[in-house]
């Protein structure tokens, strides 16, 4: 049976997406633009999930880095493409709406839902770690353990998970401007963390941690490129901001392509770091490793907390990014009639979905309160 298709002019055009005094405002430019990606990507799979990539691939993590990020390039220029042609908020539902027909769509759109939705809540598991070693780090203190971790783990509710989810929604439904300033900050706060962890890795750099090099040869290689995949989790979020940056038939493709090649570097200079440091299997397994590392070459816990203050801020904007993009999807489904209408409601104070919001944070709080964070991440995966 005939799906409905509609063309690129079609889906601007009804979502005014070009148009003066649309509900959504132009306000990102290009370097707005790449702190967003960076905060949409750099997070949890460095700061938390390095340690599961190293345990299925080695010091041969490098090259598991880079094999996602080649698989993630091949999609980063689809994705360049779409997202210059098609400047509306719908990411992948729009561009398949226009493509494969309204059937099509509404399934990429459901899928993409999904994914974003369990990210923010397996990132807010991870925020919730780090903040208790930034707890003990600070004042040796740890967060108790009924309120900082999900049944399965031997607690009652994650609580800070739960906190970080509605704090993101808090800022989101403020305003897009004030979103995007949060995000820049953070991602230049949470890259120079990582070049200072870099720094102080590389300062320990012994070359016998890399050998042997790939411990279980090109199927732990490829494992690990699995598990790093789910670091790159986010670039694709750039084009749900297309009703709201400027120029967006430049700024959209030349974002992406920043994005995936400055994170490329910054996850193979961190993992090198690391390893070069204090070996694989210390690594390994270790949800809060990079503290660990630095913990074990300074001979103190002080640089320890610096790393896990930048990986609270680091996780925090994730959470963030992730959500904006969904509550965007959500919007243009439910522009198309397929969601209710409340989810295309947009604040006339502040050019927010702000309902629709609401209840992207109410939702996926609940798994990021009760489920494990590897659970969550295999869901994504």
């Amino acid at each position: 049976m005939f799906s409905r298709i509609k063309s690129p002019r079609q889906l601007i055009a009804e979502s005014g997406a070009d148009l003066e005094g649309h509900s959504l405002a132009r306000t990102m430019g290009l370097f707005q633009l790449v702190c967003f990606g960076v905060g949409a990507i750099v997070g949890t799979g460095i700061f938390v999930g390095l340690a599961d990539s190293v345990a299925e691939a080695g010091p041969a993590v490098v090259v598991s880095f880079v094999l996602a990020a080649i698989t993630c390039v091949f999609t980063a220029f689809s994705f360049a493409e779409l997202g210059g042609a098609i400047p509306v908020s719908g990411s992948s539902y729009s561009f398949a709406y226009a493509s494969l027909g309204e059937r099509a769509a509404f399934l990429v759109g459901w899928c993409l839902l999904l994914e974003y939705g369990v990210s923010v809540s397996a990132v807010a598991v991870g925020w919730s770690q780090y903040l208790d070693e930034l707890l003990h780090s600070v004042t040796g203190l740890r967060l108790p353990e009924a309120l900082a971790a999900g049944p399965a783990e031997g607690g009652v509710i994650n609580l800070p998970a739960v906190a970080v989810i509605l704090m993101a929604a808090t800022l989101l439904v403020r305003g897009v401007r004030e979103s995007a300033r949060a995000t820049a900050a953070m991602a230049v706060l949470k890259i120079g963390v990582l070049i200072v962890f870099c720094a102080i890795g590389f300062s320990a750099f012994e070359a016998g941690h890399l050998s042997p090099f790939a411990t279980e040869g090109m199927a732990g290689v490829t494992a690990g490129a699995s598990v790093a995949f789910f670091s790159y989790i986010g670039f694709d979020a750039i084009t749900t901001a297309g009703e709201e940056v400027r120029n967006p038939r430049r700024n959209i493709p030349l974002a992406i392509l920043v994005c995936i090649g400055l994170v490329t570097v910054l996850y193979c200079a961190v993992a090198l770091a690391a390893i070069g440091a204090i070996g694989a299997d210390e690594v390994a397994g270790k949800p809060a490793a990079l503290s660990l590392v630095v913990d074990r070459v300074t001979g103190s816990s002080v640089g320890g907390g610096v790393i896990a203050f930048g990986a609270v801020v680091a996780i925090a904007s994730v959470v963030l990014a992730v959500m904006y993009g969904q509550t965007r999807i959500l919007m243009a489904m439910s522009r198309d009639g397929l969601m209710p209408r409340i989810l295309e409601r947009v604040s006339p104070k502040t050019s927010t979905p702000v309902a629709n919001t609401w209840i992207v944070a109410a939702v996926f709080a609940v798994p990021a309160a009760f489920a494990p964070l590897d659970v969550v991440v295999d869901l994504t995966t």
